[in-house]
């Protein structure tokens, strides 16, 4: 099996595993009792913390290790919200953050707090001046990522930082997916990562909060973590994702610019092979093993399911392999097709031979996903129909709305239209999407009986 799933989460690092074995016979003790094993305990959370501080660029007594990231979040989020609740309840996110901000970004708004989501470009990147725009005077917090993880998309933090520290405001930076690559610059206030993003294992995450930032802990006080971070620390665990991080870190310079080349290959080839197809995310300012496709026709989870059976392992956004059937929150953000979507995330060590392997394995997959579905095999000149037609759609989800409007497209002359009716949130992104790969005009939408109409006029 071919693992292209590293975004998600890294393989374990063997450095980790090392460490974590031996770490199990030292540090089981309570590290907050004075006698000998306690002691060999506290020497070892201390120097875990010490290394942690180096790789991030803060002091030791900044960093706490927190259960998961997702925890570091949530605790960071809170913390520095309820810190500074004197200022104003008003927080700023991106449009394309991690669910963990998102999702603390909503209970604050269900307790009465303003939430403003700053919008991204079509690469998925943010600008500076979008969050001086949302900056108020009672804001309390913005929050930006370091890097994007579904499209790979490195964001401007520095800049942001700048912009908000100008205003007085603190920004925590959700560094999860590049702190294996390197320290996050800018004048950053609060910082959070999770360990099984860069080869460490899962249930540790970690949570920087800067001297001279306002921050409260939320819920019942504990002792440990600066009470930031209650429960007995799982010594054994942290000193494994702090070893790995220190390993992937030695490794970072020579292997960026390896995935960086076989993503490049990637993002190159495979518009290349597969018809249809629009790679997403910043070409240039982006992660290096990250690489993110969409298909036209295609359903997702089939494509997935597919791959797999080829022995590749990857993820998707698009809305076909979602419970709620809606399209991930980032694509929609960015306004770029999601029906077959594909990311590719390549963990340390990647195989050149299995990227190849997947470039020619990708085609046929994708061509028999089309067939199954009955997607259109290449356009058709235009015949002398009526100008307009109406393609029903309601009940069925992605991407048959698109492949229904394909169909009938070859038969509609210059200047005239297609009605789409469907009931699928995946449609009010992939219509516009489509019409942008194909060079025709999406007129707009307009409430449909059961649903919404769009409408799309040829050009040509």
């Amino acid at each position: 099996m071919a693992y292209f799933d590293a975004a998600s989460a890294a393989p374990l690092h063997p450095v980790a595993r090392q460490a974590l074995l031996a770490a199990l016979d030292d540090g089981w003790a309570d590290p907050a009792r004075l006698y000998r094993e306690g002691r060999k305990a506290r020497m070892l959370l201390d120097a875990a913390r010490e290394a942690a501080a180096e790789a991030v660029g803060c002091r030791a007594d900044e960093l706490v290790f927190t259960p998961s990231g997702t925890r570091a979040v949530h605790t960071g989020v809170a913390g520095a919200l309820a810190g500074r609740s004197r200022v104003g309840r008003h927080l700023i996110v991106s449009a394309v953050e991690h669910s963990s901000v998102l999702h603390s970004a909503e209970a604050f708004e269900a307790e009465g707090g303003s939430v403003a989501q700053v919008p991204v470009h079509r690469t998925g990147a943010v600008s500076p001046s979008g969050y001086a725009a949302a900056l108020r005077t009672d804001t309390a917090l913005a929050v930006l990522q370091s890097a994007n993880h579904e499209v790979g998309t490195a964001q401007p933090v520095a800049e942001v930082a700048e912009v908000c520290r100008a205003a007085g405001v603190p920004l925590l930076v959700d560094a999860a997916q590049s702190l294996g690559w390197g320290p996050v610059e800018g004048g950053w206030s609060l910082l959070a990562a999770s360990a099984h993003k860069w080869g460490g294992p899962s249930g540790v995450g970690l949570l920087v909060v800067r001297k001279g930032v306002r921050f409260a802990a939320q819920g019942p006080a504990d002792e440990r973590e600066s009470g930031r971070a209650p429960g007995f620390e799982n010594i054994p665990a942290v000193v494994a994702a702090v070893a790995s991080l220190r390993a992937v870190r030695a490794e970072a310079a020579q292997e960026s610019v390896r995935l960086r080349e076989l993503t490049e290959r990637i993002r190159a080839r495979v518009p290349r092979l597969v018809p249809d197809v629009e790679v997403v995310g910043d070409p240039e300012h982006r992660l290096p093993g990250i690489v993110t496709f969409s298909c036209l026709y295609v359903d997702g989870e089939t494509l997935l399911h597919e791959l797999d059976r080829e022995g590749f392992a990857v993820s998707s956004g698009s809305s076909c392999t979602s419970s709620t059937l809606t399209p991930s929150h980032v694509l929609k953000a960015m306004g770029v097709l999601s029906e077959g979507n594909v990311r590719v995330s390549l963990p340390l060590g990647t195989a050149e031979e299995d990227v190849e392997r997947f470039l020619a394995v990708l085609p046929g997959v994708v061509a028999g996903v089309r067939g199954k579905l009955g997607a259109p095999a290449a356009a058709a000149p235009a015949a002398a129909e009526p100008a307009a037609l109406v393609v029903d759609a309601l009940g069925k989800r992605c991407p048959i709305p698109v492949i229904e409007l394909a169909k009938v497209f070859p038969g509609v002359p210059v200047g005239g239209t297609v009605r789409v009716l469907s009931d699928d949130e995946a449609a009010r992104l992939d219509i516009p999407a489509w019409c942008e790969m194909r060079g025709q005009e999406y007129v707009g939408e307009e409430p449909a009986d059961g649903g919404t109409a769009y409408l799309v006029r040829r050009l040509g």
